[in-house]
């Protein structure tokens, strides 16, 4: 089966074609980790987990390479401001960013390197630019030479007004260009600092990815994924550092997931706007992890995901269909075969197109409703599972997640209540008293539980809860 994926750098839907079709290599830009994963950072891990997944069924071996960036002046900011050490700081922020995209159901990547684990590779990769003429030593910094190399610009396709007003920030007296960049700068007494030939510093943000990027996967690789805002200056940055540094090539494929919008403006904790919710928040909602991913992989991954509490409902009813069609059919084997090929592997394969593959999934739940056959049911559950499996979804038991177990119910004293007043309600319906039972069917919705009767049994699952609205 063919895989299709959009490339930034050439703006148009490629086949996929990899360096090694034994071996595929991708790289991802991972957290600064001096805070809380929000969902806009969840989302392209979310995404590109699906990603890794699928060139995992589609290949023999994958190297999935996601980097911690753990040297940053925001991480020398927080610790200053709390009062904690910057060790203590990053390696607590690292745990919970695990920690919150194990809840969404992410697969940990093969390699996961930090930054201060790898400062001897970007002094190596430094010192080559500097021989090489694309880099220059001024007032103790050590700058890329933007004007060295003809390509700058290509991936973003940003002119050169763009171009120098997007380093407006790092505007210098020092630089030869308003565009060149930071490869390497001098370090305050506070600020984590190494020796280097240049003097005692620290490096720049850009040089970090090229430089582990290269030391895991090799000068040139096949897929480097970030969010949108990454594409310029970080990724662009990236390319001219990397193919300076080793005579071209770098990365065939780059792919960035599109912004996360709230109330019609990008989630941004710097707009200190109240629309910077973090994973942790909606958990502690009682929202389960899955109806998050689910809610994230609803919306194609280029466009713009509007985020509103009614996008988590609306994930949360479909994953209720799905675990309910399911639990019909729990005596129902699966088998170790299934079609390779199906319309929700073809949909991944349309350039990740999750929405396509997610009414996939809800058109083989209807032809699992509505199969009267044995063979037939084994067949849709297996494609069911096997759909899900690379969409990172229906990873829960079917009975735990109907029952509220996971993101819904809090105590076993809950549960106990619960089971007993389904139980009372049983017993006046086979003796006829159904005054008692609807009472009891009206107390059980009250708590949050809806009961589903059929000629043989009742099962209960407890009711979609409304995310709160963040303040």
């Amino acid at each position: 089966m063919l895989l299709e994926l959009y490339n930034t750098l050439t703006r148009r839907k490629e086949i996929f074609v990899p360096i090694d079709p034994k071996h595929v290599r991708m790289y991802v830009c991972g957290p600064t980790v001096y805070d809380r994963a929000h969902i806009g950072n969840a989302r392209s891990i979310v995404v590109f987990d699906v990603l890794y997944r699928l060139l995992k069924w589609l290949y023999p071996r994958v190297s999935y390479v996601r980097n911690i960036t753990d040297l940053d002046d925001k991480i020398n900011t927080r610790a200053r401001e709390t009062g904690c050490s910057i060790e203590a700081l990053t390696a607590e922020t690292t745990r919970l960013f695990h920690e919150d995209m194990a809840a969404l159901n992410t697969l940990p990547p093969d390699v996961e390197p930090r930054a201060t684990a790898h400062i001897s590779v970007m002094l190596a990769m430094i010192e080559r630019l500097i021989e090489r003429g694309h880099a220059y030593i001024a007032n103790g910094h050590v700058l890329f030479n933007v004007a060295s190399t003809s390509t700058y610009g290509a991936l973003s396709g940003c002119s050169r007004e763009e171009i120098i007003a997007g380093a407006r920030v790092e505007v210098a007296p020092y630089k030869r260009d308003p565009a060149d960049f930071i490869l390497w700068k001098p370090s305050p007494p506070d600020f984590p600092a190494w020796e280097s030939p240049w003097g005692r510093g620290r490096p720049g943000w850009h040089i970090e990815c090229s430089a582990m990027s290269c030391f895991y996967l090799g000068k040139t690789f096949d897929i480097h994924c970030g969010g949108h805002d990454l594409i310029f200056p970080h990724h662009e940055n990236e390319i001219a550092q990397s193919t300076c540094a080793h005579d071209g090539g770098f990365v065939r494929y780059w792919l960035h997931n599109g912004l996360l919008m709230v109330e019609g403006e990008r989630m941004a904790k710097s707009r200190g706007r109240g629309n910077f919710i973090t994973v942790q928040q909606l958990l502690d909602q009682g929202i389960a992890g899955e109806v998050i991913r689910f809610a994230i992989l609803s919306t194609h991954y280029h466009k713009p995901l509007y985020w509103t509490p009614e996008s988590l409902c609306r994930a949360k009813s479909a994953l209720d269909r799905f675990y309910t069609a399911l639990r019909a059919v729990e005596d129902v084997p699966l088998t170790d075969t299934h079609e390779k090929k199906s319309q929700i592997t073809a949909a991944l394969c349309d350039d990740i197109n999750t929405p396509r593959a997610i009414a996939a999934l809800h058109a083989n739940v209807t032809a699992l409703n509505k199969a009267t056959y044995d063979d037939d049911k084994i067949r849709f559950k297996t494609a069911l599972y096997h759909g899900a499996m690379i969409l990172g979804l229906l990873t829960q038991d079917q009975k735990t997640w109907l029952t509220g177990l996971t993101g819904g119910i809090k105590s076993d004293r809950s549960l106990i209540k619960i089971k007993e007043l389904v139980n009372r309600r049983s017993v006046a319906r086979s003796t006829g008293n159904f005054t008692e039972a609807d009472r009891i069917r009206e107390e059980l919705r009250h708590m949050g539980v809806i009961l589903e009767d059929s000629r043989v049994r009742t099962t209960w699952r407890t009711a979609q809860r409304h995310p709160k609205k963040q303040s």
